[in-house]
């Protein structure tokens, strides 16, 4: 029934995230038509939390040495928002992507449903 998910980042600028996640993150790609990339995606999960306000959806990337990955990130020129943050369930922070949104960056501490 169902065969896959497809993600989709809003942006003020398209052309820019799409070649930073083409570049920089290196994620393999097909041109849709006209330059319009879509990428393969690491494996995923989905969690399901609870929330007090209005319902919202999040991207986090997820990945097995966060310390190592932001050294490699920055190397590149990426810029994080915030500092490394230790949580119950994982090691969580924020990178800007060139269209100015931003996106999470974890490593999991729980055992990960995609493998």
């Amino acid at each position: 029934m169902i065969t896959g998910a497809h993600t989709v980042l809003y942006s003020s600028d398209a052309d820019a995230d799409r070649a930073f996640l083409r570049d920089v993150l290196g994620f393999p790609h097909v041109d849709a038509g006209g330059g319009w990339l879509i990428f393969t995606a690491p494996p995923s999960e989905i969690a399901v939390h609870p929330t007090e306000g209005a319902p919202k959806h999040e991207l986090m990337l997820m990945c097995d040495d966060v310390d190592r990955t932001i050294a490699e990130l920055k190397d590149k020129g990426v810029e994080f928002t915030s500092p490394v943050q230790d949580q119950r369930w994982g090691r969580l922070t924020s990178l800007r992507l060139p269209g100015g949104g931003e996106m999470g960056l974890y490593e999991p501490l729980h055992p990960t449903a995609h493998s």
